[in-house]
């Protein structure tokens, strides 16, 4: 095979992979809203099985749902059968992954659940499969064919159930109301969990950084002033550096369509008197809910004494192509 047939059989397979998934839409029917609920109210856990290639996508969805508030566990038809079945309690709610449905050792082991009286959930590609008789509910996770030219070899079947699980994880994400401090909670360990950790002050932009005029200003500096550092807003202090407005390029977007003559006024006349604003102690994981809820992407960082001290943009808390190094500060 030369380089250009590789490449070809590459993007081919990548072709077929997503096609796979979109035909999957159809599938987020009533069953599916049916699945969410029935995971959302249970008092147990989730417990995942499969096989071979499904078993090793069952383990993802595991991860997936663990680390987004939804506890959940891997089971092993095998080792389920042999004396693991005892982690199974009538509480909990099983998903079973088996492309064909007709997998001999989970529909051993669903048999064995069923008499304790658990829920199922099918992900499978045969609604007609012993499998699939079995769930409480069924979800179609089939795909037309593989991606291998064999048609052999799982894998668009395993991205197909892989996507099918991220679907269900995230909607469980929204039933909870699953927030950015929740994530952190979860990845303490995580690059996106230390900056949920830290305080405002250990990643907000300060110094010469912040584009800053003092009050009566005239209007055209402070425009210069924001031209110049490029972040779409400028503060304004007093000489002793109190926060007293900000004035953003949105505002000045509004005075022109307004027909405001900008060449006699100051800062004063125009800027917003009242910032919505952080203190520099906070952690990261609130500034985060207040963007939210706020519908902002930046905060003007202050201290308890309205001390200007910087500002806090969202693009630095996720990191600015990864470029960000964070310091956690160890006082509280």
């Amino acid at each position: 095979m030369n380089k250009k047939q590789m490449m070809e059989q590459a993007r081919e397979v990548l072709k077929i992979e997503a096609e796979s998934i979109l035909n999957l839409i159809p599938s987020i029917s009533d069953d599916f809203v049916r699945a969410v609920d029935m995971i959302f109210k249970t008092k147990g856990r989730v417990i995942v099985t499969g096989i071979g290639k499904s078993g090793l996508i069952g383990k993802k969805i595991v991860a997936t749902l663990t680390s987004t508030g939804t506890p959940a566990i891997f089971l092993h038809p095998v080792e389920g059968l042999h004396g693991d079945l005892g982690i199974v309690t009538k509480d909990d709610v099983i998903l079973a992954i088996s492309n064909s449905g007709e997998t001999g050792e989970i529909n051993s082991l669903i048999c064995r659940t069923k008499e304790i009286g658990v829920p199922l959930i099918v992900f499978t590609g045969n609604r007609r499969s012993t499998l699939a008789g079995c769930g409480d509910i069924v979800i179609n996770v089939g795909v037309k064919k593989e991606a291998c030219p064999f048609n052999l070899t799982p894998t668009s079947s395993t991205t197909a159930a892989l996507a099918m699980g991220d679907a269900l994880a995230i909607a469980l994400i929204g039933k909870r109301d699953f927030q950015e401090k929740d994530f952190y909670r979860f990845h303490p360990g995580g690059t996106l969990g230390q900056r949920l950790q830290a305080r405002v002050r250990d990643i907000m932009i300060g110094g010469e950084g912040i584009p800053r005029v003092l009050t009566g200003t005239p209007f055209m500096e402070a425009v210069e002033e924001l031209d110049r550092k490029n972040v779409g807003f400028v503060i304004i202090t007093d000489n002793s550096n109190h926060l007293m407005g900000i004035l953003t390029d949105g505002d000045m977007r509004r005075y022109v369509k307004r027909g405001v003559h900008f060449k006699e006024k100051i800062v004063d006349d125009l800027m917003t008197r009242k910032p919505k604003t952080i203190d520099e102690n906070e952690t990261v994981a609130r500034t985060v809910e207040r963007m939210q809820k706020d519908e902002i992407t930046a905060l003007v960082v202050v201290d308890e004494n309205r001390i200007l001290k910087g500002y806090i943009h969202l693009h630095d808390i996720l990191g600015r192509g990864g470029t960000i190094q964070i310091t956690i500060s160890n006082s509280t």
